[in-house]
Protein backbone atom coordinates (compact mmCIF):
# COMPACT_ATOMS: atom_id res chain seq x y z
CA UNK A 1 0.00 0.00 0.00
CA UNK A 2 2.56 2.44 0.76
CA UNK A 3 4.65 1.93 -2.56
CA UNK A 4 1.36 2.37 -4.26
CA UNK A 5 1.18 5.95 -2.62
CA UNK A 6 4.97 6.72 -3.34
CA UNK A 7 4.12 5.89 -6.94
CA UNK A 8 1.08 7.81 -7.13
CA UNK A 9 2.46 10.86 -5.78
CA UNK A 10 5.78 10.94 -7.69
CA UNK A 11 3.52 10.88 -10.45
CA UNK A 12 1.53 14.03 -9.86
CA UNK A 13 4.65 15.81 -8.61
CA UNK A 14 6.48 14.60 -12.32
CA UNK A 15 3.53 15.71 -14.11
CA UNK A 16 3.24 19.00 -12.27
CA UNK A 17 6.77 19.84 -12.82
CA UNK A 18 6.48 18.86 -16.68
CA UNK A 19 3.56 21.40 -17.16
CA UNK A 20 5.04 24.31 -15.27
CA UNK A 21 8.21 24.24 -17.78
CA UNK A 22 8.41 27.98 -19.23
CA UNK A 23 9.19 27.42 -22.81
CA UNK A 24 13.12 29.52 -23.64
CA UNK A 25 14.14 29.97 -26.83
CA UNK A 26 17.40 31.04 -27.69
CA UNK A 27 17.75 33.83 -30.55
CA UNK A 28 20.50 35.61 -31.97
CA UNK A 29 20.48 38.86 -33.59
CA UNK A 30 23.56 40.74 -34.86
CA UNK A 31 25.95 37.46 -33.72
CA UNK A 32 24.70 38.22 -29.85
CA UNK A 33 22.40 35.59 -28.62
CA UNK A 34 19.16 36.10 -26.24
CA UNK A 35 16.89 34.46 -24.88
CA UNK A 36 13.16 34.78 -25.14
CA UNK A 37 10.24 33.45 -22.94
CA UNK A 38 6.00 33.93 -23.89
CA UNK A 39 5.41 34.04 -20.07
CA UNK A 40 6.52 36.37 -17.61
CA UNK A 41 3.98 36.70 -14.47
CA UNK A 42 1.87 39.31 -16.24
CA UNK A 43 -1.62 38.56 -18.24
CA UNK A 44 0.37 39.84 -21.63
CA UNK A 45 -1.27 37.70 -24.53
CA UNK A 46 -4.13 39.31 -26.23
CA UNK A 47 -4.92 42.66 -28.60
CA UNK A 48 -3.41 45.66 -28.11
CA UNK A 49 -4.19 48.45 -30.17
CA UNK A 50 -3.58 52.45 -30.77
CA UNK A 51 -5.56 54.50 -27.78
CA UNK A 52 -8.94 55.24 -29.00
CA UNK A 53 -8.41 53.69 -32.25
CA UNK A 54 -9.44 49.88 -33.88
CA UNK A 55 -6.68 49.45 -36.39
CA UNK A 56 -3.57 48.85 -36.19
CA UNK A 57 -3.73 46.37 -33.80
CA UNK A 58 -1.06 43.90 -32.77
CA UNK A 59 -2.03 40.31 -30.96
CA UNK A 60 -0.17 38.19 -28.76
CA UNK A 61 -1.37 34.31 -28.54
CA UNK A 62 0.30 32.17 -25.47
CA UNK A 63 2.16 29.72 -27.88
CA UNK A 64 4.87 32.44 -29.19
CA UNK A 65 2.92 33.05 -32.37
CA UNK A 66 0.60 36.38 -33.36
CA UNK A 67 -0.28 38.87 -35.83
CA UNK A 68 1.13 42.60 -36.26
CA UNK A 69 -1.05 44.81 -38.18
CA UNK A 70 0.90 47.70 -40.04
CA UNK A 71 0.28 51.29 -40.24
CA UNK A 72 -0.80 50.66 -44.10
CA UNK A 73 -2.95 48.13 -42.07
CA UNK A 74 -1.72 44.97 -43.63
CA UNK A 75 -0.82 41.93 -41.32
CA UNK A 76 1.99 39.97 -40.64
CA UNK A 77 2.03 36.76 -38.81
CA UNK A 78 4.94 36.76 -35.78
CA UNK A 79 6.88 34.98 -33.75
CA UNK A 80 7.39 37.26 -30.38
CA UNK A 81 8.58 36.29 -26.69
CA UNK A 82 9.73 38.98 -23.65
CA UNK A 83 13.74 39.17 -23.02
CA UNK A 84 14.50 36.61 -20.51
CA UNK A 85 17.91 34.77 -19.41
CA UNK A 86 18.52 31.21 -20.25
CA UNK A 87 17.06 29.83 -16.62
CA UNK A 88 13.51 31.64 -17.91
CA UNK A 89 13.48 34.63 -15.55
CA UNK A 90 12.31 37.77 -17.26
CA UNK A 91 14.97 40.63 -17.42
CA UNK A 92 13.68 43.76 -16.94
CA UNK A 93 14.31 47.39 -15.46
CA UNK A 94 12.18 48.89 -12.71
CA UNK A 95 10.87 52.14 -12.68
CA UNK A 96 8.10 53.81 -10.71
CA UNK A 97 5.31 51.99 -10.81
CA UNK A 98 6.34 50.56 -13.74
CA UNK A 99 8.44 47.65 -15.26
CA UNK A 100 10.26 47.56 -18.97
CA UNK A 101 10.77 44.31 -20.78
CA UNK A 102 12.36 43.83 -24.56
CA UNK A 103 9.97 42.51 -26.89
CA UNK A 104 11.40 40.43 -29.59
CA UNK A 105 9.64 39.59 -32.62
CA UNK A 106 10.19 38.06 -36.02
CA UNK A 107 7.86 37.58 -39.29
CA UNK A 108 6.83 34.13 -39.11
CA UNK A 109 6.85 33.27 -42.97
CA UNK A 110 8.47 29.90 -45.05
CA UNK A 111 11.82 32.11 -44.73
CA UNK A 112 11.72 32.91 -40.94
CA UNK A 113 15.10 31.67 -40.62
CA UNK A 114 16.33 34.10 -42.51
CA UNK A 115 14.49 37.10 -41.37
CA UNK A 116 16.17 39.35 -38.62
CA UNK A 117 14.69 39.59 -34.83
CA UNK A 118 13.16 42.97 -34.17
CA UNK A 119 13.62 44.25 -30.90
CA UNK A 120 10.74 47.29 -28.98
CA UNK A 121 9.97 47.98 -25.88
CA UNK A 122 7.60 46.06 -23.60
CA UNK A 123 6.05 47.72 -20.21
CA UNK A 124 3.84 47.27 -17.92
CA UNK A 125 2.12 50.46 -15.85
CA UNK A 126 1.19 48.76 -12.28
CA UNK A 127 -1.26 52.06 -11.05
CA UNK A 128 -2.73 52.16 -14.81
CA UNK A 129 -2.92 48.39 -15.38
CA UNK A 130 -1.90 49.22 -18.61
CA UNK A 131 0.62 46.73 -20.98
CA UNK A 132 2.65 48.97 -24.09
CA UNK A 133 4.12 47.66 -26.70
CA UNK A 134 6.79 50.60 -28.17
CA UNK A 135 4.59 53.06 -26.22
CA UNK A 136 1.66 52.84 -29.01
CA UNK A 137 -0.22 49.96 -28.70
CA UNK A 138 -1.93 49.14 -25.31
CA UNK A 139 -3.61 47.05 -23.20
CA UNK A 140 -5.66 47.02 -20.34
CA UNK A 141 -5.29 43.93 -18.20
CA UNK A 142 -6.53 42.60 -14.64
CA UNK A 143 -4.41 40.75 -11.63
Amino acid sequence: MKKTIALFTTLILSAAHSFAQIKITKISDKNKVHYIANVIGYPITGLYTYINQVEPTTTLNSDGTGIMQNEDLSKENIIWGIECSESGIPIFKEGFNSASYTFWYKKNTPKSEQEEWNSQSFSIHYDKKKIFISGERVKEYIE
